[in-house]
């Protein structure tokens, strides 16, 4: 068979028989047909075909255009990249020529000859290919701010949209997130994708620091501020000029510093400990906490004015066991790059392993996973990561029972969770994910549509 076989062509023709005259002119081509707007739409989203020939006459208008436009604007709409070619009548070069300037890739007149559309058929599906491969190697050398976040879960995508959306801002933002979900990666693509992506990303812990230590790396200190401070020393923040802090667990900040820090962010000025002159600092503060900030102000424990000053963006970052797939998912490329690491060659992961993973709750979220892939690569006897090395225990049978009685709401929702767990399982690879769920891969990309997963 021709490697050819593998390029989808769509052809579009309401006449029977010169779509069956076509098809076979075009045999080298994987080709599928439509004969209206309707059916050409459906076999656009179910095959993605590369190259589309289309005729402008189509029904309920045979005798006219408006049809076959209508239809060319919607197929550019869809899948901008597509290469359409427009089939026209002998004396229609007005409506080819409107046709190209609406974004078709050529036009020719019928009778067509099919050596030379055979020709323009190959010269698009090559135009597509180089395409595709220019915006690939972009990418590549131009790497997403996001890049070091792997997830496919819709409510991290909309969290990754919404650190996307306010970078160029310069709010204040407050990440919300139980350990290890990912609020340093989410903090570090904020900075990168804002106008400060020149300045430093400094981030400090305010748990890991004893308190009477925290002012004076925060804030700097003057020499002869206190015993053992031998010369001026410059702090977090001032260092942090020009860029963004991250202030992770700002929970545990202590009260006394909470005033301090809040008198900052007012006036955009800070006293280094034993100084007296105000130095001015532009600076973008992130911060992390797991604990519940508004509960903690309640309490009495954290500043109100504070939070408010904090909180003008708030993203909740939900927990690795509420993304279905994405621990899965994680796991492939923390084999992949532990493998590396240790010299082991080419590591996947088995059945087992894989089961194991996706029952598993991880509350040690992201940071646990990646510890769990790095010890089983290490302890792997062979170049397979079995349930064993992972060290982990499957739930018992019946364990997390959908309660849902609604039969099609049950359906949705197993399916959904299985084409999520395929994907995962498949590591996003669209074959083996159809071949994992007994479906075609057209079927699958359908689902996938349906329940909004890409």
């Amino acid at each position: 068979m021709s490697q050819d076989k593998t390029r989808a062509l769509l052809i579009v023709e309401d006449d029977p028989a010169l779509q069956k005259q076509i098809k076979w002119s075009l045999d080298q081509f994987e080709s599928v047909t439509a004969g209206d707007r309707e059916q050409a739409l459906d076999q656009l989203r179910r095959h993605r075909p590369a190259v589309v020939t289309m005729d402008l006459g189509l029904p309920p208008d045979a005798d006219g255009t408006t049809e076959g436009f209508r239809l060319l604007e919607q197929i550019l709409a869809v899948e901008p990249d597509t290469k359409v070619i427009v089939l026209t009548g002998q004396n229609d070069q007005s409506n080819a020529l409107k046709a190209v300037a609406t974004g078709a890739y050529d036009f020719f007149a019928k009778p067509f000859e099919p050596a030379l559309l055979n020709l323009t058929i190959e010269r698009a599906f090559r135009v597509f290919e180089l395409q595709a491969e220019n915006r690939r190697l972009q990418a590549m050398h131009q790497p997403d701010a996001l890049s070091g976040l792997i997830t496919r879960d819709p409510q991290m995508l909309r969290v990754c949209r919404t650190i996307e959306k306010v970078a160029p801002s310069t709010a204040t933002v407050m990440l919300l997130g139980e350990s290890g979900t990912g609020k340093e990666v989410l903090a570090r693509g904020l900075h990168q994708s804002s106008t400060r992506r020149n300045g430093k990303f400094i981030a400090i812990n305010c748990a890991a620091i004893p308190e009477n230590l925290l002012e004076s790396e925060l804030f700097g200190y003057e020499r002869g501020a206190f015993t053992g401070a031998t010369k001026t020393t410059v702090g977090k923040i001032e260092l942090a000029n020009g860029g963004t802090l991250m202030l992770d667990e700002i929970g545990d900040l202590p009260f006394p510093l909470q005033a301090k820090l809040l008198r900052f962010l007012q006036e955009r000025t800070i006293e280094r400990v034993g100084g007296r002159q105000e130095i001015p600092i532009d600076v973008r503060i992130v911060c992390a906490t797991h604990q519940d900030l508004k509960a903690l102000s309640k309490e009495g424990r954290f500043r109100e004015d504070l939070y408010y000053r904090l909180a003008e963006i708030v993203v909740a970052i939900p927990p690795l066991r509420e993304r279905p797939g994405d621990a899965a998912l994680m796991a492939h490329a923390f084999a992949r790059r532990f493998a590396q690491e240790q010299n082991r060659g080419s590591m996947t992961l088995g059945e087992g392993a894989l089961r194991a993973i996706e029952a598993h709750p991880w509350p040690g979220n992201v940071r646990e996973l990646e510890n769990c892939i790095k010890r089983a690569v290490i302890m792997a006897d062979g170049n397979q990561i079995g349930g064993d090395d992972i060290g982990l225990d499957l739930p018992e049978d019946g364990e997390g029972a959908d309660d849902q009685l609604d039969l099609r709401t049950v359906r949705d929702n197993a399916e959904r969770r299985a084409i999520i767990s395929a994907l995962g399982r498949a590591n996003g690879n669209i074959v083996k994910a159809a071949s994992l769920l007994g479906v075609s891969r057209p079927t699958l990309y359908d689902l996938m549509h349906r329940f909004s997963l890409k």
